[in-house]
């Protein structure tokens, strides 16, 4: 028999050390644990929600933007997020959701501790299951940032989940608990967040009339929104909303029969979704959200902890100088005539390939400015690939004046296809406020998202000639002085128009029919600097540089700077900063920003009258005739129409006493254009705009804006303006086809043919 050595047999002394270690270890593990508890209970690990926080959940807050006639135009957030009472939910999303998410949620108080232990088995055994119950769901949404990618720091979120979770149901009923998951939960795509949102989104219907397939579809969503998305993965989100079903039968809550008649119907989708071009002036507030936080950066305006104002998140109130129905009727009139004009333009082309030759090159740097061209080119797909894949049809989403419409289409001929629709902005507002009533920055948000009253600029053409008479006449010249009206050239530069006979014109008559030549005359005269000085002055912020062609709009600018320089003409030469912000609060009411627009004394008062008087002229008998008898507005109106070379970009400038707009049209491309003065000079493509603008506000009563004439300077004028007594009842208009016929035809006739 083997002998057991001493060395190998445990004493008594051992057996008890060993015991004494054992326990010692038992409770440190328990004393540490605990003190690990406590220590997150106490915040060590990170701030728990207080008690307030706990009473009063808060999820994160849209900011409004509010108009000057108190309403919401619109909201920025990060959520697109609208809360709903447990009475307004279907009977079917809480069985669904309680039968798949936690079937012992009316059982515990926060923690599934039998689940909880079930789960860290699983888990270590390779089987990785999830074990939050909805209570602690519910914490993870309303009081963190998201899940933690990070080992330790998720297991350290999963005890403060814990906590609150235990917390939360000693604070709310069962159904509270659920109301307040259902109004917290991601549903992924479309910015979709809490069973309200989600049941409009994919159903088109509110929550309490979701049928047993559709919330089951919803519930299954939770488990992964991307992966179980019905849009992109029908038949996986079909397996999963019947995997759903059958839970609801596990836990007795429908039928298998009413499961079986469930799983029986298609996924029956009616997408309604939510997106930031809905409502009015999604443009203006897509600009205004970037100029608020420069302007916060700027002026390093934070919360009182110092952190920045998330306008997604923080609940803001931005009181602008918008008004709402202008909006609208800005938005009408564009429509109202970008349909006709696109008409036109599409006519023009049809049978025709305005591609062909030199333009060609148009649609190859619209391939590759495309985020299709971006996402192949890192997928490794060299030039003739990515070619090859722009000529396969594949479904499209296009834009039309009747609406979205789905189609098959390559996405080369997408681009041929948006490159000839034209685009059209305008901006409307006060000249002696400065404040902006309405801003239409492109066609369709959804589909064209460059802002193009501010953002954008375009060749100004003809409406740039105002600032060079207003040299002149702030250096003497009356407007009835007679210039040269001929082809000249000076130091090299030939400037290129037509000539009413070619005989000496007046200011008055050169600028009110748009000529180039007595134009450039007049900037050689004057000098291109100070003319650029005083385009700076007038608030115009994109380079002008001292060359004489800037007399004829050689330069571009946008919408925003050309209706504020104008709008100094009518502010009898004081230019004063377009604004759109009154003032900004926060959640609390109190306010946090002011605006004070800068102030710039840029001409002389008589000399901008003398403007504003030779721009009416302009409407009387110039360029821009046909507002009065085509459209009936013979109040006292002044403008300034304006076309560049090609007919590639139209203008008009229109201003009242009280209100100044500006209108732009012409396509993606300046090489893109009519082919006819006729229809794509400032007064015939631009124009229309402004005419029904200007008749819908008029007959808005409750604007208050009145058809009266422009003020005189204080202390009226020193010099004669009437042309008949400057030259002492003569009149010495001597150009060629000046005369100031009041026919319709023969004034249709001449915009016709001069339309610069």
């Amino acid at each position: 028999m083997k002998r057991v050595s001493k060395k190998n047999q445990l004493t008594e002394a051992d057996i008890k050390r060993y015991t004494f270690n054992f326990w010692k270890i038992i409770v440190g593990v328990v004393a540490i644990g605990f003190l690990f508890i406590l220590s997150i209970r106490l915040g060590l690990f990170g701030k728990l929600p207080s008690f307030s926080d706990l009473e009063n959940p808060k999820s994160n807050l849209a900011s409004e933007v509010i108009t000057e006639d108190h309403k919401v135009l619109g909201t920025y957030y990060v959520q697109n997020r609208s809360n709903v009472k447990y009475s307004e939910l279907s009977p079917y999303l809480v069985k669904a959701l309680v039968s798949t998410e936690d079937k012992r949620f009316y059982d515990h108080s926060g923690i599934d501790y039998s689940r909880t232990f079930t789960v860290i088995f699983h888990t270590l055994t390779g089987n990785k299951q999830g074990g939050s119950t909805i209570t602690q769901q519910l914490a993870l949404n309303l009081f963190s940032d998201g899940r933690q990618k990070n080992f330790l720091k998720r297991v350290i979120q999963k005890f403060q989940e814990w906590i609150t979770a235990v917390r939360l149901e000693r604070n709310y009923t069962k159904d509270e608990i659920i109301t307040m998951y259902f109004n917290t939960v991601d549903f992924g795509a479309y910015n979709t967040y809490g069973i309200k949102s989600a049941a409009r989104t994919y159903f088109n219907t509110t929550p309490d009339k979701l049928t047993a397939e559709q919330a089951a579809l919803l519930v299954g969503m939770l488990k992964g929104p991307g992966a179980y998305s019905p849009v992109r993965y029908p038949d996986r989100s079909r397996t999963r909303r019947n995997t759903v079903l059958n839970n609801m039968v596990a836990a007795n809550f429908i039928s298998a029969e009413e499961a079986t008649k469930a799983k029986e119907k298609p996924l029956g989708l009616e997408l309604k979704i939510a997106n930031y071009g809905e409502g009015l002036a999604p443009y203006f507030r897509a600009v205004l959200k970037d100029e608020i936080k420069k302007e916060f950066a700027k002026l390093s305006i934070t919360k009182p902890d110092g952190t920045p104002y998330d306008l997604d998140r923080d609940g803001l109130k931005i009181y602008t100088t918008i008004n709402m129905s202008m909006q609208q009727y800005a938005e009408d009139s564009q429509k109202e005539w970008m349909k006709q004009l696109q008409s036109k333009f599409s006519a023009q082309w049809k049978n025709r390939d305005p591609f062909k030759g030199d333009k060609a090159k148009l649609l190859i740097s619209g391939m590759k400015r495309s985020d299709r061209y971006r996402i192949l080119k890192e997928e490794g797909l060299n030039e003739d690939e990515i070619k090859k894949a722009f000529n396969v049809k594949v479904p499209m989403n296009i834009f039309t004046w009747k609406g979205s419409v789905d189609t098959m289409m390559t996405p080369m001929d997408s681009i041929k296809y948006n490159k000839l629709m034209l685009r059209n902005a305008m901006m409307s507002m006060e000249p002696k406020t400065g404040h902006i009533k309405a801003w239409v920055g492109g066609i369709d948000f959804d589909h064209f998202k460059y802002d193009q009253v501010k953002m954008g600029t375009r060749q100004v053409g003809s409406t740039a000639k105002p600032f060079t008479y207003a040299v002149a006449i702030d250096n003497g010249y009356s407007p009835c002085y007679s210039i040269p009206n001929y082809q000249q050239t000076y130091n090299g530069w030939t400037p290129r128009g037509n000539a009413q006979g070619g005989n000496p014109i007046t200011l008055a008559k050169a600028l009110a029919y748009s000529q180039n030549y007595a134009t450039a005359y007049l900037v050689h005269e004057v000098g291109a600097a100070e003319v650029a000085a005083l385009t700076k002055r007038m608030g115009i912020t994109s380079d002008v540089p001292n060359y004489p062609s800037i007399s004829l709009g050689a330069y571009e600018a946008s919408v925003f700077d050309m209706v504020g320089a104008y709008s100094a003409f009518v502010n009898q030469g004081t230019w004063i900063e377009p604004t759109a912000i009154l003032r900004i609060e926060d959640k609390n009411g109190t306010p946090i920003y002011d605006k004070a627009p800068k102030v710039v004394k840029a001409l002389n008062s008589e000399s901008a009258y003398i403007i504003v008087d030779m721009l009416k002229k302009v409407v009387s008998q110039g360029t821009a005739r046909r507002i009065q008898w085509m459209y009936k507005l013979t109040n006292p109106i002044g403008g300034k129409t304006g076309t560049t070379n090609d007919n590639s970009d139209a203008w008009f400038i229109g201003i009242t006493p009280e209100l100044v707009t500006g209108v732009w049209t012409g396509a993606e491309d300046r090489g893109i254009s009519f082919d006819r003065m006729e229809y794509g000079q400032g007064a015939a493509a631009a124009m229309p705009v402004f005419a029904y603008y200007m008749q819908k506000v008029y007959k808005d009563s409750n604007l208050k804006y009145t058809k009266g004439d422009f003020e005189q300077p204080q202390g009226g004028l020193t010099r004669v303006i009437d042309c008949n007594q400057y030259w002492g009842g003569g009149g010495s208009d001597v150009e060629d086809g000046s005369t100031d016929s009041s026919s319709k035809d023969e004034t249709k006739l001449k915009d016709d043919r001069l339309g610069f």
